[in-house]
């Protein structure tokens, strides 16, 4: 076989020179033009190529948004809660105050409690604006944040979970669990609603979510009418101890139901 000659071609660089171009929107601007051969290239608007990428990056978040509440089977946030948030939530006491406080801190703190996997428990009476909250924290995510956030009761989990053993759903099982582990952010209301011990299709089909969510680190709320000592055996054991790590925020609702006033 007779050997081959390579042949090293010397790199050619295409000649560069910097101009001043004049942008109709943004005025002038510093462009690089760059001749190829016969073609000219010039560098567009900065302004308007960094507003473009802005524009595509949120179209992107929202397409993301509206197919995982495609799978959901709903809106991220139901059309009841839509006006739940930190500007409509009324702290008319001490401890509304504070409570009101921390969860705004925790949206302002959300990239450093993302990468934490920092859950928050609210726990305690009923129509103290618990649920408020909750959902205010989501809707201040999506809004600040290109994170998505679902609202969901564990009593509405578990119905659709089990309308998918006839087949007659249209939806698997797996597929409710992957909707639910998805989401940047979780809001899992009314956990331990009810006054019967959880039975073990409850506790099976919760710790898969709380552990879904806990190995991709993704922070979840949980909302509870109980009180602390009584959440962990209403959740299981495993599931509590999953919202523990990260340093878990507990958050007591500890005054009376303002039901049918400002909050709930």
């Amino acid at each position: 076989m007779g050997s081959e000659k390579v042949v090293r071609l010397p790199s050619v660089t295409a000649p560069q020179q910097t101009s001043i171009a004049v942008c109709e929107e943004h005025g002038e601007y510093r462009c690089t033009v760059t001749r190829v051969l016969s073609r000219t290239f010039s560098s567009p608007c900065p302004a308007c190529k960094a507003a473009q990428l802005a524009k595509e990056r949120a179209e992107a978040v929202e397409r993301q948004r509206h197919e995982l509440a495609w799978k959901m089977g709903d809106a991220l946030i139901p059309k009841r809660f839509k006006g739940k948030t930190f500007e409509t939530y009324r702290g008319v006491n001490q401890g509304q105050a504070k409570a009101l406080a921390r969860c705004q801190l925790y949206v302002e703190q959300f990239q450093q409690n993302l990468q934490a996997g920092r859950c928050v428990i609210m726990v305690g009476n009923p129509g103290t604006g618990k649920t408020h909250l909750g959902v205010s924290i989501a809707q201040a995510v999506m809004a600040t944040t290109e994170y998505t956030a679902a609202y969901r009761t564990l009593g509405g989990i578990l119905q659709s979970i089990r309308a998918t053993f006839d087949g007659s759903s249209g939806q698997s099982e797996g597929s409710i669990i992957d909707a639910l582990v998805r989401p940047t952010l979780l809001v899992l209301d009314e956990v331990g609603a009810s006054k019967e011990a959880p039975s073990e299709f409850e506790l099976s089909r919760l710790f898969s979510i709380i552990n879904g969510r806990y190995e991709r680190m993704l922070p979840t709320i949980v909302i509870s009418n109980l009180d602390t000592s009584e959440l962990a055996t209403a959740m299981g054991e495993r599931s509590a101890d999953r919202l523990r790590e990260g340093g878990v925020i507990v958050l007591p609702f500890t005054w009376e139901s303002h039901r049918g006033k400002e909050n709930t």
